[in-house]
């Protein structure tokens, strides 16, 4: 065959590839402009029997945003050390104001003990963690932040639903669609929940017909609170201990799977961090080394995985623990 005779082969073959790549391509389907989007979404929440005034005055001045875009492909890989991040997030100024916020607000986090079974230092933690005792709340539209994410983040069927979520309490009446704001991700409110969380756990402590988690002191409090009860706090324990490992400590026991009794701890040689025994309470624990295996070691117990069900990091249940000691006192 003569190289002209190649050429045109391997044109014919071009050719044919483009010709069975047309009708493949073809069947893809359009992605909608954002405003089709909006559209789609209006008449989904419909579907649900939302009122077509509340999805008018939610959906009016949606827009994309595209830095919401920029922090969800960005967020950086977790390298910070566990010392690091506590001297950050658990900083002197932290806990004296959780202090004066645990006196402050005494009287309505005893009665949301007495309903939930949550004591109150760790719910002033919590609130102190998210939002700085509900100083840094966000200033994203959270409507606007989850239509984004849902139109095109990295996950947005689960965008998509949390997007009707937010339509719903907003349809419910417990904020306007303009106070409605919190992180880029749709975490809202002074304890930053994303909406499915606010359908499930936020309380109308005040009794005025509204779950405010914005404005609401006493049903921010109240809400987290909840959110712990129902996810399995137990009132009469604390999180768990730092402690103290043996020489040629075996390693592969550290982990959230294991779980033994304080006293069969006690029998491998782990003891508190000044030397001291460990106590002789019926109680399971684990043990976690936050730094991979190196550093600091702690016994958790059952509120620890509690505070995890919140937020699934060893550094930041960590820090709920100890800061809401240092906020009681210790």
């Amino acid at each position: 065959m003569t190289t002209l005779a190649k050429l045109a082969q391997a044109g014919y073959l071009a050719c044919g590839l483009l010709l069975l790549a047309g009708p493949v391509m073809a069947q893809e389907k359009a992605v909608p402009d954002f405003a089709t989007f909006l559209q789609g979404v209006k008449a989904e929440a419909a579907g649900k029997g939302m009122r077509p005034e509340t999805l008018e005055t939610a959906l009016a001045n949606v827009e994309h945003i595209d830095k919401v875009i920029e922090l969800d492909r960005r967020q950086p890989e977790f390298t910070m050390t566990y010392k690091t991040y506590m001297d950050r997030v658990v900083s002197p100024t932290k806990v004296e104001k959780g202090r004066l916020m645990l006196a402050e607000n005494h009287a309505v986090l005893a009665h949301i003990e007495r309903e939930y079974g949550v004591q109150p230092k760790y719910v002033v933690a919590l609130w102190g963690i998210e939002t700085d005792y509900g100083r840094v709340t966000g200033g994203y539209s959270v409507v606007s932040a989850l239509a984004t994410l849902a139109y095109d983040g990295r996950r947005s069927t689960y965008f998509r639903g949390e997007l009707m979520n937010a339509l719903q309490i907003l349809d419910e009446g417990h904020i306007a669609p303009a106070s409605m704001l919190g992180s880029w991700a749709g975490a809202m409110g002074q304890c930053q929940f994303m909406p499915s969380s606010f359908l499930r756990f936020a309380a109308d402590w005040d009794g005025d017909g509204r779950r405010d988690i914005w404005t609401t002191r006493a049903d921010v409090l109240a809400s987290a609170a909840n959110y712990l009860s129902k996810s399995g706090w137990k009132g009469d324990q604390t999180w768990g201990r730092a402690v103290k490992l043996p020489a040629g400590f075996d390693k592969s026991l550290v982990g959230l799977d294991t779980r033994k009794p304080l006293a069969d701890w006690a029998k491998l040689g782990v003891t508190s961090t000044g030397g001291k025994p460990l106590p002789k309470a019926d109680l399971e624990a684990s043990l976690v080394m936050p730094d991979r295996g190196d550093g600091a070691a702690f016994l958790v117990y059952d509120n620890f995985r509690t505070t995890l069900k919140w937020n699934r990091s060893t550094f930041f249940a960590l820090a709920v623990g100890h800061l809401a000691e240092r906020i009681g006192g210790k």
